[in-house]
Formats: structure tokens, C-alpha cells, sequence
């Protein structure tokens, strides 16, 4: 059959790849544009799949709210390099990817990938970013997701530098006036910059509390062998309360207080009590991309030369 320049542009505007891929699949399934599509995946899985050994540590971090505020999800998706994750249909992918989280129902990635693509239901998640891979022609990674639900009040996003961290924060609140969201959008921008472990004092596990005055006693007790249990004590709750206000984003210094004294916790509940409503940040996720990944050592002219060789 032959196999003419129409069904070639038909087939290339519903894989997105590339004319010569296309006119092969056509000429292999004798023009049949259902097997043609089957031909081009089926192929580009086997593409994918060489690819996805090698190192995914640059990417992108993305977020997406309920237009009323109240659910929310953030993803990151790992790219090679940072040039992919500058792409456009690599950040539409994330974007994508963090529109199906804030509405699935899965309990894990396992089950997040198995899912079908929100964009077309005929593959699924895992099998539409692997046709991603051989579009892009790079190893691509679905690293993780997260969802937040807060019914009695918002849930306020933020991306730092194009999506290298995001973060969702959760606060219960009797108003959605704009003054809220900007005061909310501030303690994201503190989680963002600070990275705080715990929201308050009250996640911090007390066994491990305990642990560190211990440890820090007998250090003081080393410092100061000569001093009473009384003065080494207050030395040692006052080394906790330094590492509680680093560690616990309501008691950090907020970046922006002006008197560089004002804790978020007090910037949020001046904020609450100037407006006359009530605010309680509730819990924050932060996403850092490639936190904890190895990073991917480039050497462009080396892999230009193999694929020339």
C-alpha cells in the first residue's frame, strides 16, 4: 500500500514522533493507523527501556491546587540533564503528571504508574512516560507524589526557581480573603528557603528529646565538670530550644520580620489577629528535586563521539 505524506502528518500529530518513524510504522502495518500507533509504542518502549539505567537526577518540581483550595498535590519527575527539564514538553509532562495526583486514588507510585494517563486512558501513566523517553530520547523518572486535603480551610502552593523546590502548606482558616493566601504564601516561601523538619514543637518525637539532653549533658558535663546539675541543665535546654527554632518552621525567625526577632508562628497570628480571623498552619511538604539522587556526571563530547563512532 502505498503510504502517502497525509497519513504520515495524521500519525506524527498522534504520537508526536518523529516523519521517517512514522512512515516506517506505516509501511510496516501496511497503513493500518491503529497498528501503526501500536507499532511506534511498541518500539518506543523498547527504546525506554535501554535508556532507564542511566542516571535521572535533574528535573522538575510541580504543584496543583483545587480551584477551591482545598486538595492539592506536588510531584517531582527526574530528567539527565537540566536542559530536558528546561524543555516544554518535559514541564508539560510534570504539570500533567501533578494535575492526576491531586485526583487519584492511588495509595502508592506502584499504583499511581499503573493508572491510565489522564491525557489518554489507552496507556498508562508508566507506559505514556515511557514514550516520553523515546520522544525526548533521554531517561525520564516519576520520582514521587504527594496529596493534601484540608476541608476546613486552604492549602497554598509555591515553586521556587522554575521548579527546582516546591511546597504545599495547609492551614485551617474561617477565611479565604487574599490577605490570607499572601500571608500563607510567605510561610511556603520560609519552608522553601529554610527547610524546616517539623511545623511545631509538637511532631518532634519526645524519646528523641530526651536522647539529645542526654547527650548534650554529659558533653556540658565534659565542658564544665566543675559546674551543678542546675546550671548544666538550663545549658542544655537552652542548646534544645536553639535546635527546636531551627528545625520547627513555627518557631524559625521569619525571613521577612523586620525586627529579625518575629517567629512565623507570631508573624502568622499578628496576620490572623489584624484581619480578625483565625489561621493555623497545619503542615507543609516540601519537594527539593534531586535531593538524595546521584548527580550525573556530563561529558557531551565523549557521548557524541560514541554515537558518531
Amino acid at each position: 500500500m502505498a503510504i502517502s505524506a497525509s497519513m504520515v502528518k495524521e500519525l506524527r500529530e498522534k504520537t508526536g514522533a518523529g516523519m521517517m518513524d512514522c512512515k516506517k510504522a506505516l509501511t510496516n502495518t501496511d497503513g493500518d493507523m491503529d497498528k501503526a500507533v501500536e507499532w511506534l509504542r511498541e518500539n518506543g518502549l523498547a527504546k525506554a527501556e535501554k535508556k532507564a539505567g542511566r542516571i535521572a537526577a535533574e528535573g522538575m518540581v510541580a504543584v496543583k491546587v483545587s480551584e477551591d483550595g482545598k486538595n492539592a498535590s506536588i510531584v517531582e519527575v527526574n530528567s539527565e540533564t537540566d536542559f530536558v527539564a528546561k524543555n516544554e514538553l518535559f514541564q508539560n509532562l510534570v504539570n500533567s503528571v501533578a494535575a492526576q495526583a491531586v485526583e487519584t486514588s492511588a495509595a502508592d507510585l506502584d499504583a499511581f504508574m499503573a493508572e491510565p494517563w489522564i491525557e489518554d486512558s489507552s496507556v498508562t501513566v508508566d507506559e505514556n512516560l515511557k514514550n516520553m523517553i523515546a520522544k525526548i530520547g533521554e531517561n525520564m523518572n516519576i520520582r514521587r507524589f504527594e496529596k493534601l486535603s484540608q476541608p476546613d480551610g486552604m492549602i497554598v502552593s509555591y515553586i521556587h526557581a522554575g521548579g527546582k523546590i516546591g511546597v504545599l502548606v495547609s492551614a485551617e482558616t474561617d477565611s479565604d480573603a487574599d490577605e490570607v493566601k499572601t500571608c500563607l504564601k510567605d510561610v511556603a516561601m520560609q519552608v522553601a528557603a529554610l527547610s524546616p523538619k517539623y511545623t511545631s514543637r509538637d511532631e518532634v518525637d519526645q524519646d528523641y528529646i530526651e536522647k539529645e539532653k542526654e547527650v548534650l549533658f554529659a558533653q556540658a558535663k565534659t565542658e564544665k565538670p566543675d559546674a551543678a546539675d542546675k546550671i548544666i541543665n538550663g545549658m542544655v535546654m537552652g542548646r534544645i530550644n536553639k535546635e527546636l527554632k531551627e528545625i520547627c518552621l513555627l518557631d524559625q525567625v521569619f525571613v521577612k520580620a523586620e525586627d529579625g526577632k518575629q517567629s512565623v508562628g507570631q508573624y502568622v497570628q499578628a496576620t490572623a489577629k489584624e484581619l480578625g480571623v483565625n489561621i493555623n498552619v497545619k503542615t507543609f511538604i516540601r519537594f527539593e528535586t534531586g535531593e538524595g539522587l546521584e548527580k550525573k556526571e556530563e561529558d557531551f563530547a565523549a557521548e557524541v563521539a560514541a554515537q558518531l563512532g
